[in-house]
């Protein structure tokens, strides 16, 4: 009988471990669409769908300044505003969570996905952005360290018009 119980114990393990790792993967699967309807910088947009709207932190990536209350406007920082705006307003993206879902000041984090491609990484392919990595968010970190790498080796963007030593 005793060994009846630590089989039905290790199945229920299991089986707990093998839902929880599902459940994690739902909670990060990609959102229902959402219409992008403001830009307010080259890593921060305003999204809305069924008439709310949530502004929205790119998890990932860091573009220069553009709008800091305390620093000035940084080299490159219009260029990823209006590379941002011309590329994501007024289109559908969706949104995939990672562990934290909120900042600080009550931006949503999420990648943002744009004709199916993760538009993130098009942001570091093209040297408008720096990697960001803050922990725990770090989902897709080695595609995106790989796609800021390769931007640096070929001069993209920021990485040959701006001091990148600061």
């Amino acid at each position: 009988m005793g060994s009846k119980w630590v089989v039905a114990a290790v199945l229920v393990l299991l089986a707990a471990s093998v839902a929880g790792r599902w459940l994690g993967e739902q909670q990060r699967a990609l959102d229902a669409p959402y219409r992008v309807v403001d830009v307010l910088d080259g890593d921060t947009i305003v999204v809305e769908r069924g008439g709310k709207q949530d502004t929205i932190r790119l998890l990932g990536v860091d573009t220069p300044e553009t709008h800091h209350p305390t620093k000035p406007v940084q080299c490159f920082g219009p260029e990823a505003s209006a590379y941002t705006t011309r590329r994501l307003l007024g289109k559908s993206v969706r949104l995939e969570r990672d562990v934290e879902t909120r900042d600080v000041y009550g931006r949503r984090l999420a990648y943002v996905y744009v004709d199916g491609e993760r538009y993130d990484d098009e942001l570091l392919r093209l040297g408008y952005a720096r990697l960001l990595v803050i922990e725990p968010n770090h989902l897709h970190a080695r595609t995106m360290l790989d796609e800021e790498l390769d931007a640096k080796r070929r001069g993209a963007g920021l990485w040959s018009a701006c001091d990148t030593t600061e």
